[in-house]
């Protein structure tokens, strides 16, 4: 079975942990260090064969459109989260619309191709922002993984499936597809991605992902930051969490890394989603469950 690998293009100080400290506001004064940290992924990918799908911002787009084209070049799938990595629920919709609007058009034109998938940032489409997805359908986007269904304070979509499934909504449908969770003693809890893999031993990932693919039959969604395997990159101040969250783990993660792309086989999560648009191992019928708009918000859990 292929799993996805995706990457998410951001810079080392749009880290939503550090927003409270002022970090958002006074981005123009760090040095970016996304260029060299994405070559690095680039060329760890390009060594083990993989391809990825990139959830690039638009405000690196469009300060690096260079690195965009090498990307899209090299076969990756380019794909949007946001524009300047603000997390949803903090938004009006119209000031959603004009972000992503922004995002979108700054990818595309720095890629040269059409954009259709969407992340939000920190996974912050919640029972607040559902609309989002109204949003995204309106603006052409076909598939989006912006739900993670584990307890935190900040996804809120705990009881959401771990399959994908299609959200109806008055301006279209988009197909989702959760990010990766494992059933432990009756919780879910998160695997393969960011913190999660720098943070945890590494036997859990590989373990996890090995009993999703062969005992559940399901593939399993690897997320990175490029400033993840950049253990040099400039200390900003926060709090104890923000710090354990962004530091934590930093200079094993390229090791990780490696060893998932050497013993997992990969894809871009567009790939995958079309093949699971055609047929859904999980649903006899061969269809993904369709839920409405209205009915999205998941208070108890569905699976």
């Amino acid at each position: 079975m292929k799993n996805v690998v995706t990457i998410d293009l951001e810079d080392y100080y749009h880290v939503t942990a550090f927003s409270d400290n002022g970090t958002a506001s006074d981005r123009s004064l760090y040095v970016s260090r996304v260029e060299q940290n994405t070559d690095r992924v680039l060329e760890i990918l390009a060594e083990k064969g993989s391809i990825a799908t990139f959830f690039a911002l638009g405000s690196v787009a469009e300060k690096f459109p260079q690195l965009v084209q090498r990307i899209v070049r090299l076969g990756h799938e380019i794909a949007c989260h946001s524009f300047a990595h603000r997390q949803v629920f903090t938004l009006t919709r119209d000031q959603f619309f004009e972000d992503t609007r922004r995002a979108k058009l700054a990818i595309e034109e720095a890629a040269g191709v059409a954009v259709y998938g969407y992340r939000a940032p920190s996974f912050s489409i919640t029972k607040s922002s559902e609309w989002a997805f109204e949003v995204l359908a309106e603006l052409g986007f076909t598939y989006d993984s912006s739900i993670f269904p584990v307890r935190h304070l900040n996804y809120e979509m705990q009881h959401a499936p771990v399959d994908p499934f299609i959200i109806a909504t008055p301006a279209g449908s988009i197909q989702e597809f959760p990010m990766t969770t494992l059933q432990i003693a009756g919780a879910r809890a998160p695997l393969a991605g960011g913190a999660y893999l720098r943070v945890l031993p590494y036997w859990y990932t590989q373990w996890g992902i090995r009993y999703l693919n062969d005992s559940e039959g399901r593939p399993a969604c690897v997320y990175l930051h490029p400033w993840e395997l950049d253990p040099e990159q400039p200390r900003m101040k926060g709090t104890l969490s923000a710090r354990i969250r962004q530091y934590f783990g930093l200079r094993s993660a390229e090791v990780k890394f490696r060893r998932l792309l050497q013993d997992f086989e990969f894809q871009p999560l567009g790939v995958l989603v079309k093949e699971l648009s055609h047929h859904s191992p999980r649903n006899l019928d061969g269809r993904l469950p369709q839920i409405p708009l209205e009915k999205l918000y998941f208070d108890r859990e569905t699976q």
